[in-house]
């Protein structure tokens, strides 16, 4: 049987690991916010470029849209 004192710490120590985790995140730089915005942009011109060979199959094809 589990003893209800040993519960309370077993809680007390997740509670403080969970804490201590959470002030241990590190805010972004600089440098990776700059790098979400090339990830976004970059994302963008692919999908952009996807469009593109998208409508030159099409014309190749003789579908217009």
């Amino acid at each position: 049987m589990i003893k209800p004192g040993k519960t309370l710490g077993v809680a007390v120590m997740m509670a403080a690991l969970i804490v201590a985790m959470s002030g241990c995140q590190k805010k972004e730089g600089p440098v990776e916010q700059v790098g979400k915005k090339v990830d976004e942009a970059t994302q963008k011109v692919g999908q952009e470029v996807e469009k593109a060979g998208s409508k030159i199959q099409d014309a190749a094809q003789g579908n217009k849209k």
